[in-house]
Formats: C-alpha cells, sequence, structure tokens
C-alpha cells in the first residue's frame, strides 16, 4: 500500500477527527478530547501527523503539549494521543509508520519526551520503554504502570525525571486512565 505520512492541514481537523473516531468505533469521548485540545493551549498544528492513501485520510496521530514537574522546574514535554487509522486498514502496518515518521519529525524539536498510555507490547517495538523505572510519575493514579510509557527525544538529557501533568482537555474529556 503507498501511503504517505505527513503533517495535517489546518483545514483537514474535521476530516481526521471523523477518522479518528471510526477507528474507536464512533467513540464520543475521542471527539470530545480532539475538540477540547484543537482549542487548548496544548494544540500545535506541526503535532497532528495524517496517512494519506490515493488522496484519502486513512490514519492519524497526534501529539500534543504537555508538562513534566521536575525538581527544578517544569519541562515542556509531549503526550501521543490519540492514534487511529480507518476500520478497514486496521492492523495493515499504517499505525506503526505513522509513529516511526512523527517521531523521526520531532527529533529535531527541543521537547525531549514522548508520552502515552498504551498497550505495553505493543508501543516498546518504537522505542517506548515502561516510564515508572525511569523515575516518571503517571499524572493519574489509574493509569496501570506498564501502560505508562516516555520515548526519549534527542533533547533528552539524562538525569531529567518528575511527574506527567496532562493537559486539561484529557480530564476534561475522561481519557485518563483505562476505560470506565
Amino acid at each position: 500500500m503507498d501511503t504517505i505520512v505527513r503533517v495535517m492541514r489546518p483545514d483537514e481537523f474535521e476530516a481526521m477527527r471523523e477518522l479518528s473516531v471510526a477507528a474507536f468505533g464512533d467513540d464520543a469521548q475521542i471527539r470530545l478530547l480532539l475538540n477540547l485540545l484543537h482549542d487548548s493551549w496544548a494544540w500545535e498544528h506541526d503535532l497532528s501527523f495524517v496517512a494519506e492513501h490515493s488522496g484519502e485520510l486513512v490514519g492519524q496521530v497526534l501529539f500534543s503539549h504537555a508538562f513534566l514537574d521536575t525538581s527544578s522546574g517544569v519541562l515542556d514535554v509531549l503526550v501521543l494521543s490519540p492514534i487511529g487509522v480507518r476500520p478497514d486498514l486496521q492492523r495493515t502496518g499504517i499505525g506503526g509508520q505513522m509513529i516511526r515518521t512523527a517521531l523521526a519529525a520531532l527529533a529535531a524539536r527541543n521537547e525531549p519526551l514522548v508520552f502515552l498510555e498504551g498497550h505495553p507490547s505493543y508501543y516498546p517495538r518504537f522505542g517506548f520503554r515502561q516510564a515508572g523505572p525511569l523515575g516518571f510519575v503517571a499524572p493519574s493514579a489509574r493509569i496501570p504502570a506498564a501502560a505508562f510509557m516516555v520515548y526519549t527525544l534527542p533533547a533528552h538529557r539524562p538525569g531529567v525525571t518528575g511527574q506527567l501533568v496532562y493537559p486539561d482537555a484529557f480530564w476534561r474529556a475522561g481519557a485518563v486512565g483505562p476505560p470506565g
């Protein structure tokens, strides 16, 4: 499949949101999360990536700004969430292609870390590691330790630890921890 991964154009937000909602089984929580993030301080257009096939959007991965509360102050970091692929194309490698391409693009930025809540057997193949043993504290006790992961970008300096502070959009959308 000839798929291109690129930064989403601002005029594609609605199409990207509907694609993501469909990828999660028409989940209203994803729609709310994307709307809240899009209208918040955590949103940056250059952090939303889409997969395009034959001129059609087939996948999306979003990174948003968050904070790491460290002993020496607050550090700007990124959170990967959500990621989705059109239902009929799931499990075809598009999600992995988006993650690899996006992480390569993020390597040129100033943020040192990318955090996520995710499946512990899927994300390590991209370089994500469990964050707790590295000295990072999850933003909520509801997040399983194995699901709280971090990826280090080139701007990372060893010895930095602290607690991840999610943007308020995640809390307002109820998108923290496993589904209840």
